[in-house]
């Protein structure tokens, strides 16, 4: 047993601290080489003892019984007391004594590897022997170490985002990946992106062997199964944003049916058009369909501006022809309900109604004439006539459709009762 300790314990430790012991002897022939000249003078025989010198490391034995004497003081062996161990070998009891020891240490230093940090929006996923044990929120955890547990950190909060139909940039694109069917039978190259996060670590690291690649197939099933149903106008302009939100609904429906613990978060639609080897037809007929929108814009903007003043126009002359039906029928009502008295003025006093219905007219024609009649019966040698309101109210008159004479008339209306030397008497007189 004692040789078996010597062979198996106590030489690899001495191996262990012989370096140890070669960098003393190093250090003592340093100090004592300011010496060693005074020395050899003194004495000649000086290096020679010991078979002719000491130049080289102290011998292996040497060192393994030193090492001996101070692991037993360390351990509290007596000096001079081997124990029973008369070939120089360790005692049973040091032997041990290290053993636990570094037992201890090393047991110390295991349990010790078994800490770790759970980082903000992380969580640690434990495992015992490769079987989940529980899930642990962030801060300082133990576990069992190595290989009793382990523990696999997840990022839940970190946003992930895989591309489908181009990678990196949309002139990589990836034919397999881009072109779709529509309903209608043609051919739509269709670029989108997809960002993700995780509301479940432990489906997310236990069910999927590559996320990202689940994913991104599920995403264009989705994508494959809307295009599908939808017509290709609808794709390429007005329909955009609706088949981004219903393929986002479908994909996440897809993912948990296979439990991957992945929560869609958006899906961005970046490019929707024809394949390029059309890519010049469609775009006449894109400009061909916008000529017919800005045609028909124009033409719902002139028929904005006339219909309201077409409008406007016919409601102003059914309230002018309105107003002219109200004016003749008053005027009629009027006409006929001033015959009325007339006529019975009339049948009281027939003389009298006739000579003033001849004065009214009389009045009314010499209303719009320039003529102007002289009574003879004044007998005034000065008569006064405005020829300048005659000549203004002729200027007037000469507007009007009714036909007005050029100059002013004096008309002079002799009395038909008197005699012809009346009038020739007033002439003379004149």
């Amino acid at each position: 047993m004692r040789s078996f300790d010597r062979s198996v314990l106590a030489w690899p430790m001495a191996v262990v601290a012989y370096p140890y012991f070669w960098l003393q002897h190093r250090r003592q022939k340093r100090a004592a080489a300011d010496g060693v000249l005074e020395m050899a003078n003194e004495d000649p025989q000086w290096g020679k003892r010991g078979g002719g010198g000491n130049d080289g490391p102290p011998d292996l034995d040497e060192i393994m019984r030193k090492f001996n004497q101070k692991l037993g003081n360390l351990f509290g062996q007596k000096p001079g007391s081997n124990g029973g161990n008369s070939g120089g070998g360790m005692p049973a009891g040091a032997i041990g004594g290290g053993f636990a020891l570094a037992a201890g240490l090393a047991v110390s230093i295991w349990l010790a590897t078994g800490f770790y940090i759970v980082e903000e929006g992380s969580r640690g996923i434990e495992l015992r022997l490769g079987k989940y044990t529980q899930t642990t929120s962030p801060g300082p955890r133990w576990h069992w170490p190595y290989p009793i547990e382990t523990a696999e950190m997840v990022n839940v909060q970190q946003v992930r985002a895989i591309e489908v139909g181009h990678r990196n940039n949309q002139k990589t694109k990836v034919r397999e990946e881009a072109l779709m069917l529509t309903e209608d039978q043609n051919i739509v190259d269709v670029q989108f992106a997809v960002q993700y996060t995780l509301k479940s670590p432990e489906e997310f690291l236990f069910n999927n062997r590559n996320p990202d690649e689940a994913v991104r197939q599920a995403a264009e099933t989705a994508m494959r199964e809307i295009v599908g149903r939808s017509k290709m106008d609808f794709v390429l302009y007005e329909g955009r944003g609706d088949i981004a939100a219903r393929a986002k609904v479908l994909m996440q429906q897809i993912l948990d049916r296979y439990k991957t613990g992945i929560l869609i978060s958006i899906v961005n639609l970046q490019n929707a058009q024809p394949p390029e080897q059309v890519q010049a037809s469609f775009d006449d007929a894109v400009r061909a369909k916008q000529d017919r929108e800005r045609l028909k814009n124009e033409g719902e903007a002139y028929a904005n501006d006339i219909l309201p003043k077409a409008r406007g126009a016919a409601a102003r002359l059914l309230e002018e022809a309105n107003g002219h039906k109200q004016r003749v029928v008053a005027n009629a009502q009027g006409d006929a309900s001033r015959f009325t008295q007339v006529l019975a003025e009339y049948d009281k006093a027939p003389g009298v109604t006739r000579e003033r219905l001849y004065l009214d007219m009389m009045q009314d024609i010499m209303k719009s004439t320039s003529k102007v009649v002289v009574d003879q019966k004044g007998g005034n040698s000065l008569l006064y006539l405005p020829l300048d309101k005659l000549i203004q109210s002729t200027a007037a008159q000469s507007v009007a459709p009714q036909p007005v004479e050029s100059a002013p008339r004096i008309v002079t209306t002799p009395e038909p009762t008197q005699p012809a030397t009346d009038s020739r008497r007033d002439l003379r007189s004149r």
